[in-house]
């Protein structure tokens, strides 16, 4: 979602994929904090609203999830594994730009 906002490499592959996408609560939470005033977070949030992007809950399955992750996935944030968990849940695609993230079956490297 960063790399869409601040028109990082990779932004084009993600604003192609926004419509009918979602990010979890947790990972809006991580996006909205880098921008330096409550007035450009509401103008992020507004231009993932209007691009179809929707908020989902983080779950107590997502929870559990991503707490396994962290015993196999070492070195990837909280935020990381809730990500993974919740396209897990939703068998869904997840795009990123971190190369720690690896490439798969959910996960599409951007850049």
């Amino acid at each position: 979602m960063l790399a869409f906002l601040q028109g990082e490499p990779g932004a084009k592959e993600v604003a192609a994929n926004l419509d009918g996408s979602f990010i979890g609560t947790a990972n809006l939470t991580e996006v909205l904090q880098r921008f330096d005033s409550p007035a450009e977070a509401r103008v992020a949030e507004a231009l993932m609203t209007a691009n179809g992007v929707s908020v989902e809950p983080v779950t107590k399955s997502d929870a559990f999830t991503a707490a396994n992750m962290h015993r196999e996935k070492k070195g990837l944030s909280l935020g990381d594994r809730l990500c993974l968990a919740l396209a897990e849940r939703l068998e869904a695609r997840v795009l990123t730009a971190d190369s720690a993230w690896g490439s798969g079956k959910r996960i599409r490297q951007i850049r």
